[in-house]
């Protein structure tokens, strides 16, 4: 009777398993195949690929999936079907694509393959027309995830004026899109609160924020963050993917030659990239959007049966979706102290980060 009641337990365990990987575990015994198709850049950017891939090895090692990655050859919707295709026709059926530019992608993908499941970061599945004619569907089988970057952004603002009590701060977006706006507009109301209520006297005038137009131009980068920094800027906030690598470039040529010059970095923690004289590094601190944790969380559901298919999901501070490093070596322990005083009063509604413009602090 013993070895019955064994058997039995065993066999609702196998059976609750399949049900919990869903549609797209294949057939018993095999792993979920999650498949990733990166964007523009590479897969160690510091940005969206390197964070969205980073969950996925997570998963690989934590929840023992299997992972792959392709790299499209361009970043049109054909390049980015092409490879969603590749994905599928090897058995990878659970796919995860970073950023906005996939969403007319994953708007056709999730029509074409309903034995799929999609995630998409930073952007909702629309058919790419404008006006009228624009069509947003999250359909049953796709997840859209979306981060508070105005949150991380007022953290920021708080950090680097607490740090650098007073003085000018600039801005470097990439393209003008909502998710860098809403870093930037979160920096701007950050620094504020720090100045009417932390003592800090730091400002941010309107030719010191500019958006570049692209993520890649490291050139541009380079020569919008030395105008800003011969203009007196202390620090600058850069959400601008290969852009921003140019700028953290500057920012270490300037300190090599004994002057002051801050990066703030963005998504992930960019501390290691500002690196110059051994441990030090030109990076004060980071706005992160968990993209990693996002990502492990959303196949974790997958796997338990809890997909949130036809969602759209927004981490932010309430769920600890967005914030700073764990470790911040720049930042002094008042400075920390405050913002950590900061993100309580943001997690309990005390302060609420609008994500809009403000008024520039000048």
């Amino acid at each position: 009777m013993k070895k019955k009641v064994i058997a039995l337990a065993l066999s609702a365990l196998m059976v609750t398993g399949l049900v919990g990987c869903g549609n797209t575990s294949g057939a018993e015994g095999e792993k979920l195949k999650v498949g990733m198709v990166t964007d523009a850049g590479t897969i160690d950017d510091k940005s969206f690929n390197q964070g969205t891939w980073e969950g996925i090895l997570k998963a690989t090692k934590e929840l023992s999936v299997d992972s792959n990655y392709l790299k499209p050859s361009g970043t049109t919707e054909a390049d980015y079907m092409k490879e969603i295709g590749n994905l599928y026709d090897t058995g990878y059926k659970f796919i995860v694509t970073p950023g906005f530019k996939f969403e007319t992608a994953v708007f056709n993908s999730q029509d074409k393959y309903t034995d799929a499941k999609f995630v998409i970061i930073d952007g909702i599945p629309n058919n790419g027309k404008t006006g009228d004619e624009n069509v947003t569907n999250v359909g049953e089988n796709t997840v859209s995830i979306y981060f508070a970057e105005q949150e991380a952004g007022f953290l920021v603002g708080v950090a680097a004026a607490v740090e650098l009590k007073e003085g000018d701060l600039g801005f470097i977006g990439g393209m003008e899109i909502p998710s860098v706006q809403k870093f930037n507009w979160g920096f701007q109301q950050g620094v504020k609160y720090a100045n009417e209520n932390l003592g800090t006297n730091m400002t941010i005038k309107k030719e010191n924020v500019v958006y570049q137009g692209s993520f890649d131009n490291v050139a541009a980068g380079q020569q919008l963050a030395a105008t800003m920094y011969d203009n007196g800027v202390k620090a600058i906030f850069v959400a601008a993917g290969g852009v921003g690598v140019g700028s953290i470039n500057e920012a270490k040529a300037r300190v090599a030659a004994g002057k002051e010059a801050w990066i703030i970095g963005v998504d992930v923690d960019q501390y290691d990239d500002g690196k110059y004289d051994g441990d030090k590094s030109v990076v004060l601190t980071s706005a992160m959007k968990k993209i990693d944790t996002a990502t492990f969380d959303v196949i974790k559901d997958e796997l338990e049966g809890n997909f949130p298919g036809g969602e759209t999901l927004t981490f932010d501070i309430k769920n600890d979706g967005v914030g700073l490093p764990e470790e911040n070596p720049n930042l002094s322990a008042e400075t920390i102290s405050k913002v950590d005083e900061v993100y309580n009063k943001i997690k309990n509604g005390e302060i609420v980060v609008k994500s809009e413009q403000g008024d520039l602090i000048k």
